[in-house]
Order: C-alpha cells, then sequence, then structure tokens
C-alpha cells in the first residue's frame, strides 16, 4: 500500500535576518539558561564572530564558556574533547556557533552529555533515547543546513569514511540565522557551502516519491521523501543559489548576496532534513573521508554525475530546475531542458571554483571500488534515491567523476 502522510519537522524557533544575533540573549533566558558552552572553531575565536555571539549573552548574566577546538569534518577526537568540555562545565545549555561541522558537533556533545555512554552509542538513526539539553544553533556559513536539520556527521578517519546520527532529537531547539555573520566567510567555503545547499536542494526535490517509499507503516524512517512541502522550499533555495551565489563569493561583503544564500541554505535544510538526500551524499562520505576535501566540494563534484544517472526517472523535475536555474526554456524539450540544467550546476560550480575531478582532489583510480563498496553500504541513501542502485552503477559514476 502506498504511504499517504507526509510528516514536516524544523528547529523549535527559526530567528532569521540580520542583526538576528541580537535575539540570542532572550532565547536564552527563555530556556532558563544561566551557563551556556559555546561550541566553536579558533578561526571564528580570531575573526571575533564568537566574542560578538558571546557577549550580549555575559552582558545578560549568562555565565558563557568557549569551546573553540572545532575543526572541519570533525573528527572522533574532536568530539571527545566537546563532550570532556560539556561534561566539566555542566551547562544549561549548548550553542553551535560557525559552519555545519561545528553545529553537528554540537549536537553530538548535546546527545552525550544528555543521556551518557560515547557518541558511537548514537550512531545511524533513531538511537538517541529522548531530548537533548537545550540546543541552539547559530550559522556562519551559508551551506549545510544544520541549523534545522535532525543530523550531525562526524568523520572516521581510522576507516576513511563518515558516519550519520540522525534523530528528531538533534534539530536545534533555536536556529539562529544572521546574513551578517557569513560576511567575513572567505571565497571558498562560501562556495564549497553554497554548492552543499545547492545539492541538498536539487537531492529532495529529484528523490523518491514519499508515496513511494518502502517503509511499513508506523516504522520510523530518517527522511519522508519527497513531498510538496519539500519541493516548494526546495524549489525557492534553487532559484536564490542561481541568483546570489557567485556574487557571494565575487563580492563577499554583498550582503543582499549574504542574505539570500542564507536564506537558501535555510531553506534547502529544511528540504532536505524532511524529504531526503539520497545518492550524491552516499558518494560524498567515502570520498571526502578519504580524500579530506571538504563536504560541499566533494558533493558539488559528483553532483552533475549522479543527475546524469538519475534523468531517466527524473527528466520533468530537472526541466523544471533548469527554469529555476535561469535556463530559457521555452523552445525546447523537456529532454533538452533537462540536460541544460545539468550543464548550468555544471557551469555554477566552475564559475565558483568547486573542482570537478576526483584526481583533483588527490584521488587514485584503484581507490574507487572502495569508494564504491562503502557508499552501497549506506541503504538509506540508495532507497531514497528514484532509480535502482546497483554497486556497479556507483562504481561508473566514480569514474565518469575521476
Amino acid at each position: 500500500m502506498s504511504r499517504t502522510i507526509w510528516n514536516f519537522s524544523s528547529a523549535g524557533r527559526l530567528v532569521f535576518g540580520c542583526g538576528a544575533v541580537r535575539e540570542l540573549a532572550a532565547i536564552a533566558d527563555r530556556l532558563s539558561t544561566r551557563r551556556l558552552l559555546i561550541l566553536t572553531d579558533s578561526n571564528l575565536v580570531d575573526a571575533g564572530i564568537a566574542q560578538r555571539v558571546a557577549q550580549p549573552l555575559k552582558s545578560a548574566g549568562v555565565d558563557v564558556i568557549l569551546f573553540d577546538e572545532g575543526e572541519p569534518e570533525p573528527s572522533f577526537e574532536c568530539a571527545n574533547r566537546a563532550i570532556a568540555a560539556a561534561r566539566e562545565c555542566k551547562p544549561d545549555a549548548i550553542l553551535g556557533l560557525g559552519g555545519g561541522s561545528n553545529m553537528d558537533l554540537a549536537k553530538i556533545t548535546a546527545a552525550v552529555f544528555t543521556h551518557g555512554g560515547t557518541y558511537r552509542d548514537y550512531f545511524d538513526f533513531d538511537n538517541v533515547p529522548g531530548p537533548v539539553v537545550p540546543l541552539i544553533c547559530v550559522p556562519t556559513t551559508a551551506g549545510t543546513g544544520s541549523e534545522v536539520s535532525h543530523a550531525a556527521v562526524l568523520t572516521d578517519h581510522e576507516n576513511c569514511t563518515k558516519v550519520s546520527t540522525l534523530s528528531p532529537y538533534l534539530r536545534p531547539t533555536a536556529a539562529v540565522v544572521d546574513p551578517e555573520l557569513t560576511v567575513s566567510c572567505p571565497p571558498k567555503p562560501t562556495a564549497d557551502s553554497g554548492i552543499d545547499a545547492l545539492t541538498h536542494a536539487v537531492e529532495a526535490y529529484l528523490a523518491t516519491y514519499s508515496t513511494d517509499l518502502d517503509v511499513p507503516a508506523g516504522t520510523l524512517f530518517p527522511y519522508e521523501g519527497k513531498f510538496p512541502l519539500a519541493d516548494a522550499l526546495a524549489e525557492r533555495a534553487v532559484a536564490l543559489i542561481a541568483e546570489h551565489l557567485v556574487t557571494a563569493v565575487e563580492q563577499p561583503q554583498n550582503i543582499d548576496a549574504r542574505a539570500g544564500m542564507s536564506l537558501a541554505a535555510t531553506l534547502a535544510g529544511l528540504a532536505f532534513s524532511n524529504a531526503a538526500v539520497a545518492l550524491v551524499h552516499a558518494m560524498e562520505y567515502p570520498l571526502g573521508g578519504a580524500l579530506h576535501c571538504s563536504h560541499g566540494e566533494g558533493n558539488g563534484l559528483l553532483l552533475p554525475h549522479v543527475l546524469r544517472f538519475v534523468l531517466p526517472e527524473r527528466t520533468s523535475e530537472l526541466a523544471r530546475l533548469a527554469e529555476l536555474l535561469g535556463v530559457e526554456t521555452g523552445v525546447l524539450s523537456i529532454e533538452d531542458a533537462a540536460m541544460n540544467a545539468i550543464t548550468v550546476v555544471e557551469e555554477v560550480s566552475r564559475a565558483v571554483g568547486v573542482r570537478s575531478r576526483i584526481r583533483d582532489l588527490g584521488g587514485r583510480d584503484e581507490q574507487l571500488s572502495e569508494f564504491a563498496a562503502k557508499a552501497f553500504t549506506i541503504k538509506r541513501l540508495m532507497a531514497l534515491t528514484p532509480r535502482p542502485v546497483a554497486e556497479s552503477d556507483i562504481l561508473k559514476i566514480y569514474r565518469a567523476a575521476f
């Protein structure tokens, strides 16, 4: 029987706009926060952003403890240090400040601090047993959507891959999205995170239909599949990215472009964290884990090749994406419009400097079979891909991207 019900979730509260960080003291007060642990990184401390976030909270009487050892694509060791900091200071709330890496670190830390054990106890889906300590996420990049999602990712360096924790309890209590905090983000992370947002929106839009997911009634699954509300969010995100990403990279001080990208990232985060990510993400986890590229760059490199793979099942949707990406589709066939969407995705990635070949990241041909085997084990993402996927298909896509 087809599924007839879909669910939609978000952060408990979403505050958006230039100057939104000024709301943090009021948010902390409503959460009865007297001691707050901020998980961030040394770059944001050096840039003055951590102090900009912390000072209004301190002025309101909140005891703020700063952990500045966050790292890109956080490792298990980084998670252990953050968890130890939380256990030492015993905060009333935890705030993740930074890109997706710092926000994901805050989520994992909140789960372990609240429920005990280690980060390994919470891997995969629905292993967080209940609500966590109040969690606030404040992004300083525009891309991951972690501020509204239920996912957290760590890097397993020993096995050269990434592992996910997904739980409805990891959606932040509050998300504060202030585009002004992204103005100092350098061009490369601006580009990589923007392409990450594009991947989120596109994968949500092209996913297996919610009605076609083979999930028994009453069974929990981390994603709903493609459904109308997520489609609307994804469409708007794609249009905003087409309008603003290149400008945000080339003109970092352009606040309109920064605001457009912040909104796009949040909308894409809402879309994918409810509907789906799929084959692109499954393939990026072993790629990024082994080659240590940013998550956004890995996604951007793989996205056009995966789009060619799913094209036969999502031709009309890709044609619609072409319109949103600025293609004049009136005189084109649906097939030609769909192909144009893929071409524009490649052009946008190239325009912002995202590398387009696995070998450019230092990858070797002999690694591709191992990547394919690891990606194929992520069955939930195979199920959300709109075309049946074999391990041999994944290997062919890696080779096309090599």
